[in-house]
């Protein structure tokens, strides 16, 4: 089989330039006997920054790329000049990437917008020129700062598609077809379950040039959030969703049932994913005549906006949008802040053996990496760095 090009878990090593050393240059020139220090600071080491790009849409540009280093500072030199910043290592990431701590499983940050810019990793502060010590009593200072030390880590960047509308629904209950239907997307459609591998998107069209978002994942099983099936690894992409748009065929057994199901998959995985809006779909509804649906009607869920649909006949279809349109524009379904929880460490192991990501990543230091202090004896303490 084919290795898939969606890529929404990669574990990276990120390090951030160290800063530069302060320079201890004395002044020495023709006529000026008494120059005195001159040294110039060091330079500020490179920043690890995230970047959101809406052109991205997976991780896969960084699944064969696991190290992320900025450039150091360099150091300072004769005339208080100062030393060069270390370059930033920019990682462009899709919106909707969240990163935590590999190790402790500690919520670092979360990039939703394009073009936000999130400092993952501060480079170190460049150290001070020996002309910052100069005092009444110490004329002549032969040393300086050393620059501030690079930071390292490894991190998890986990990808949650940004979508307005989720569909949910067991294998094979009609869901890529309908988002082929009402939007230009072309999922794989077949008939027999776990058709969908990996999470598709669509624009869905509506009246007067608007538009929403919809997005397709691998259908869901009794048991999803325990880890059975593809549901575990996917349900994560219907947390930022809007609204959630169950679907359940209308040759099941019982409709009610699986949708409660469904529910409690989504209770257990995320138990906030129950505060969002939510409408029920019966597909496959060509099959069924009106007594049918009258009988049907009132064995649904109450409380919940309901349609009888085809994606093939097109039955039902305007009305479904109709509905999606009207409740995404409820204030009451505005998406408040997302609480983003550190991961337990021990399901965080579990996890990153499940994805494949348990292997250390091993990155061994160049020479360029050594302190060259022979002629730094200055032990400062962190308030030498409040002015910087």
């Amino acid at each position: 089989m084919a290795e898939s090009n969606f890529v929404d878990y990669v574990k990276i090593y990120c390090r951030s330039g160290k800063g530069g050393r302060g320079s201890t240059h004395m002044r020495r020139e023709k006529y000026c006997p008494n120059g005195g220090p001159d040294g110039g600071d060091g330079g500020r080491g490179g920043h690890i920054i995230l970047r959101g790009n809406r052109n991205y849409w997976t991780l896969l540009h960084l699944k064969y790329d696991r190290h992320a280093m900025a450039g150091h500072g360099e150091s300072g030199s004769k005339g208080r000049s100062f030393g060069k910043d270390g370059a930033d290592k920019i990682i462009e990431v899709p919106c909707g990437t969240v990163v935590y701590n590999a190790e402790t499983g500690e919520y670092l940050c979360d990039v939703t917008e394009d073009g936000q810019e999130v400092i993952l990793l501060k480079g170190g502060r460049g150290g001070q020129g020996n002309s910052h010590f100069k005092t009444a009593t110490r004329q002549a200072p032969r040393f300086a700062q050393p620059g501030e030390p690079m930071q390292e880590m490894t991190v998890i960047m986990e990808l949650k598609l940004l979508a307005d509308v989720g569909l949910v629904g067991f294998p094979n209950a009609g869901k890529s077809t309908l988002l082929s239907s009402i939007s230009a997307a072309k999922p794989k459609i077949a008939d027999y379950p776990f058709t969908t591998l990996e999470p598709n998107l669509g624009i869905v069209s509506y009246h007067g040039g608007k538009s929403f978002v919809m997005a397709d994942i691998p259908g869901i099983i009794e048991g999803a959030s325990q880890g059975k099936g593809l549901g575990l690894r996917f349900l994560r992409h219907i947390e930022r969703n809007s609204l959630l748009l169950f679907m359940v065929p209308a040759d099941s057994d019982d409709i009610r049932k699986e949708y409660d199901i469904l529910l409690n998959e989504l209770r257990t995985f995320n138990p906030e994913m129950l505060d969002k809006q939510r409408v029920l779909a019966i597909t496959k509804s060509d099959m069924l005549d009106q007594e049918l649906m009258d009988e049907i009607e009132p064995t649904l869920p109450e409380g919940i906006p309901h349609v009888f649909i085809s994606s093939v006949s097109g039955l039902g279809i305007s009305v479904l949008k109709d509905i999606l349109w009207e409740e995404l524009n409820k204030e009451s379904n505005k998406i408040e802040a997302i609480v983003h929880r550190p991961k337990d460490v021990s399901r965080l192991q579990q996890e990153l053996k499940d994805m494949g990501e348990d292997e250390d990543i091993d990155y061994e230091y160049g020479e360029d990496v050594d302190d060259e202090d022979d002629d730094l004896d200055y032990e400062y303490e962190e308030e030498d760095w409040e002015d910087k």
